[in-house]
């Protein structure tokens, strides 16, 4: 079949978003206008569309011949396997709102050609790799069950799907991150807590040297999005020191450039800290000027009880990199305690 000529009235034709036109109570009529190019030779290669694809040319053909300007359609002529590609081409939102155009619409917006495009390339290494067994009957079940926050790694880390774009968020554990001196009862204690989603979260009894480093591929994240990374954590009523001085915190991918930047892990108690600044101001002043000049960014409360705070942010590309994240506070020297660490989040941000 001769293509040639066709693919401009494909690609007007076919796109993620399209517009309501001419309703009527037993069928709809739908006008698709141009969004978004039609990878027609991937979509030919596939014998699960071959046929749709090749009947909504035939009727392209038809139309050109006729010399009809194609402006409006009607949807029930579209076989579902057609249907179904061009859902491929939106996003989950938009696959579950189609739903309600037709009943081809619908049982195409349920396929499993439609919610695999949907779902990360690894799924069924994160699905082998889960803690708990997830059962599903369906490539869109398999999507939602991923949308609520799955252990994997042996139950240090937790992955979960933006429910309306697909994109991938991952947090690191504790245990699965470099803490210096963590393994040493004298300085850290590792302990089970009911408001954490992971087994063990690290609490600080008392150090010096404050160091926290965690890693991630990029392969593993969406592609072509922006990330946030954020340290989650607590502080106790007994915490002491942590805001004498500020504390250092940096991104890097790769062999790029690295972005550094100062945070203050400040307890919530207001009286203790005008207190801390009358006793200790000048020492404050004096400390502060060891560190790299930054923003001074302070902890924000989370929805799930956590408080973070956001270690840097990053344009993750199509290669795989490394993605280094550390926060340190290791020139005021002064003693430091009551910080309960549970991981590293990395989330598409908006």
């Amino acid at each position: 079949m001769k293509r040639t000529g066709l693919r401009k009235d494909i690609c007007n034709f076919i796109a993620p978003s399209f517009v309501f036109c001419e309703p009527s109570f037993y069928s709809f009529s739908w006008k698709f206008r141009y969004n978004q190019q039609i990878p027609i030779g991937k979509v030919q290669q596939s014998n699960s569309f071959a046929f749709g694809f090749d009947s909504f040319i035939g009727l392209l053909q038809k139309n050109r011949k006729k010399k009809k300007k194609m402006e409006c359609l009607d949807m029930n002529v579209l076989p579902e396997s057609c249907v179904a590609v061009i859902l491929s081409l939106t996003s989950p939102a938009d696959a579950c709102k189609s739903s309600l155009v037709s009943s081809t619409f619908q049982s195409a917006s349920e396929s499993d050609s439609v919610w695999e495009r949907f779902l990360p390339s690894d799924y069924g290494e994160i699905v082998s790799k889960a803690s708990d067994n997830l059962e599903f009957s369906s490539k869109k079940e398999l999507y939602l069950l991923l949308c609520n926050p799955v252990l994997v790694a042996d139950g240090k880390m937790s992955f979960k799907l933006e429910r309306s774009t697909g994109r991938i968020s991952y947090i690191l554990s504790a245990r699965e991150l470099s803490i210096t001196w963590s393994n040493d009862p004298m300085y850290w204690v590792w302990k089970s807590i009911p408001e954490s989603r992971f087994a063990e979260v690290a609490e600080l009894k008392t150090v010096s040297w404050l160091e926290i480093h965690g890693k991630i591929r990029s392969k593993t994240l969406t592609p072509n999005t922006r990330y946030g990374a954020y340290l989650l954590l607590k502080i106790t009523d007994r915490a002491f020191g942590l805001d004498l001085i500020p504390s250092e915190i940096s991104l890097e991918v790769g062999n790029g450039a690295k972005f550094t930047n100062t945070a203050y892990l400040r307890s919530q108690d207001s009286k203790k800290q005008r207190m801390e600044d009358l006793f200790y101001g000048n020492r404050k002043q004096m400390l502060k000027s060891r560190v790299i000049e930054g923003e001074d960014r302070v902890l924000s409360e989370r929805e799930d009880g956590w408080m973070e705070i956001e270690l840097g942010e990053f344009f993750n590309g199509e290669g795989d990199k490394a993605v280094k994240m550390s926060l340190m506070e290791v020139k005021g020297h002064q003693l430091k305690g009551g910080l309960i660490v549970e991981g590293i989040e990395l989330r598409p941000k908006s």
